[in-house]
């Protein structure tokens, strides 16, 4: 009687694990989609900073990172103190560094790290009117990142939870 409970109790584990490994990816994207929201956010603020406010690239990242708070708004804030510190760093160099040195619970994709790169290869060094168009440019990518993962949203969401669901089951009849 003992080992018949032992393999009900172990089946009931198995299912939850699933299907909170399930409702857990359902999260990341939801996370995700907010992440790439609250970056969009802070591009354009840091835009509004360099075009409007003719600040310099290290002020212009410190107020928007004060501004906008949370692991994204730490980036900026470290970017702006390396930056103010003039060690001689190209500000490409000092960009890549610190988004490679993000924490990993910064809900970013490879793609999404690798877009962010390349916004910083031409910030620094061109003319106001280059850097807005650069701006914009990332904007615009950042656009269609955040109308793929909200069309997808509800779909994905449905599907990781449903795997998670149904793998349990699967493992715990197999098991069985």
């Amino acid at each position: 009687m003992d080992n018949r409970w032992l393999r009900i109790l172990g089946a009931v584990f198995v299912i939850v694990s699933c299907s909170g490994l399930g409702f857990f990816m359902a999260g990341q994207w939801n996370e995700h989609l907010k992440t790439v929201e609250k970056l969009r956010k802070m591009i354009f603020l840091l835009k509004a900073e360099i075009v409007y406010g003719n600040s310099p690239l290290a002020e212009a990242f410190e107020r928007t990172g004060r501004r906008a708070g949370g692991d994204i708004g730490a980036l900026f804030e470290r970017v702006a103190e390396r930056l103010f510190k003039q060690q001689g760093e190209l500000f490409y160099e000092v960009w890549q560094e610190e988004i490679d040195h993000m924490p990993k619970e910064v809900c970013l994709s490879k793609e999404d790290k690798q877009n962010l790169k390349g916004l910083g290869e031409h910030l620094g060094y061109l003319d106001m009117d280059m850097q807005e168009r650069n701006i914009l440019l990332y904007l615009e990518q950042l656009d269609l990142t955040i109308d793929y993962l909200r069309e997808h949203k509800q779909e994905k969401s449905r599907l990781y939870t449903s795997l998670g669901i149904m793998g349990g089951l699967f493992l715990t009849i197999v098991m069985y």
